[in-house]
């Protein structure tokens, strides 16, 4: 079954038992694969709604921290609610150390040697780690290990 299949399930299975919020961040899902479909005119691929998820997942976090800088604690747990079912549909994150492990063979692989480097190191890892890793904590790390 197909990421967007499973999402289209999850969607009915949520609408026979009621649960509003997980109903409604699922609608956020689906409106958003169709609205890249229909801008691109293509049909999304697993990969492609995925990178959809990633950026909502992205949206949210930021949005908390902004809410939680406003003092808008009914905010922080609506976007936080719609994280939690966000995450379902993304794959398991990889643990520091096999993120460590990517960056290595990436800066082995690409031959890095310098900060200048980083572009290539941190579009290696990203094609590995596909989505499985938040790559801004990634491109920090990659950051790091090339200015020591």
């Amino acid at each position: 079954m197909s990421l967007k299949e499973r999402i289209t399930e999850d969607m009915k299975s949520a609408m026979r038992s009621g649960e509003k919020e997980r109903l409604a961040t699922i609608r956020l899902i689906t409106a958003a694969i169709k609205q890249r479909e229909v801008d691109e005119r293509i049909t999304l691929d697993d990969v492609q709604v995925l990178s959809v998820i990633e950026k909502m997942v992205k949206q949210r976090k930021e949005s908390i921290v902004q809410f939680e800088a406003g003092g808008r604690a009914d905010l922080v747990a609506k976007e936080k609610a719609e994280l939690d079912v966000l995450a379902a549909y993304q794959p398991t994150q990889l643990s520091e150390s096999e993120v460590d492990a990517l960056i290595a063979a990436a800066i082995a692989a690409t031959g890095a040697a310098s900060i200048k480097d980083m572009g290539k190191v941190v579009a290696h890892v990203k094609t590995a780690a596909a989505g499985r890793a938040d790559m801004a904590s990634v491109s920090a790390r990659v950051k790091a290990k090339l200015a020591s």
